[in-house]
Parts: C-alpha cells; structure tokens; sequence
C-alpha cells in the first residue's frame, strides 16, 4: 500500500474541515458575539495507528477504508454540554457531507468515565481522479470533557491500554468531577456569555479601525 497516496484524501478531508468549522465559530463570533465552538482540532491517524487496528481487529487492507472509521479525525471543544447539541444540530442541517452514524456518549457515558458526542460522516472529496466519498469522525465535547479525555488517552498509551484498576478509579471519579463542572459551569452560562460579551466589546474599544 501506498501510504502518501492513501492518505491523502484523509489529509484533505481534516483540512476542509477545519476550515469550515473554524468558519462557523467566526460567523457565530461576528452575529451573535457568542460562538458555541471554542477552538477546533484535527488530524489524520499515523500509520502506525492504522496498521495496529488493522491487526487487533483482523481488517485486511481492502477493507481498510470502510472499517476504520476515524482515519481522518476533527475535534470540536465547546464551553458548555448545551452547545454540544447546538453544533450536532448544526452539523445535521449541513449539505456538504453525509452523517452516517451518531454515537452520545454525553448522556450515556462509557464505563471509563468518557464523554463526548461522535458523528460519523461521508466526506466528498474532489481527487484528480474526481470525487471521492471518505470516512471521517467528527468529536464535539466540552473543555472538561476534552481535558480528562486528553489524559486518559496518554495513560492508555503508557500502559498500552492496560491501567491498573486504583488508576481506573481514580480516572472514573476524575471524569465525574469533570461532569459535574461542567452542570455547575451551565448553571451560570448566561453570566459567564455576558461577561464575555462585555470584554469582548472593552477589548474592541481599545483598538478601533
């Protein structure tokens, strides 16, 4: 397999994408002074990666494709559980891709603790070859959600996936204490959308055209 050929759809999709979404935050920003998408993230998994799920799960490489779902991977990191479902919603009202699968792992979490809500797509891609359907992931979650998800990951990979169970628990109580700010933090979002407004205004004030 050609590595650099075969990802290279993959590379675009992540590309495309973040540029749109990165478009709606500004819109939002520019409407509405208040954008549910904090800052988007993406990137394509190594080869490596790929080749390791391959193997755990028996996938030869022309089936690649259309069993590994999150090749190209984007995330979206919002301030509160409410906006999660604003973009989701948003996402759906879209033409320019096909969601193909919904996972939400906000209100019914993993037994690990994670949350996140997951939207598998089918992105057209335009090739020299013409268009091209790719597969890609696209996670909307909170800023807490992100962190313990983020730390998680790192402590899969140091025990390849094998954490000790006093260090299971310890994650599980993290995530919940996670979740649990971020019901605290959606208690005062007005207060918080305000204040943020008023220095956004301040801060404009400050430097005019």
């Amino acid at each position: 397999m050609d590595w650099e050929v075969f990802l290279a759809p993959y590379t675009q999709v992540v590309d495309e994408l973040k540029v749109k979404l990165k478009g709606m935050r500004a819109q939002f920003e520019y409407e509405l002074e208040h954008s549910p998408i904090e800052f988007v993230t993406g990137r394509v998994k190594p080869r490596s990666s790929i080749l390791g799920k391959m193997q755990r799960r028996g996938i030869s490489p022309v089936e690649v494709e259309k069993e590994i779902q999150d090749i190209a991977g984007v995330r979206v990191v919002c301030q509160f559980v409410d906006d999660i479902y604003v973009i989701a919603s948003m996402l759906h009202n879209r033409h320019d891709f096909e969601i193909i699968e919904e996972k939400d792992y906000v209100s019914q979490k993993k037994d690990s603790g994670y949350r996140s809500y997951h939207l598998i797509i089918n992105y057209p891609v335009e090739t020299i070859h013409g268009e091209k359907k790719v597969l890609a992931e696209i996670q909307i979650r909170t800023l807490a959600m992100n962190f313990w998800a983020t730390n998680e990951h790192s402590l899969n990979y140091k025990y390849s996936g094998q954490i000790p169970g006093e260090v299971k628990a310890r994650l599980k109580r993290a995530a919940e204490a996670a979740f649990r700010l971020d019901e605290e933090m959606s208690k005062i979002k007005n207060e918080i959308q305000d204040a943020k407004k008023a220095f956004n205004r301040k801060e404009q004030g400050k430097h005019p055209d």
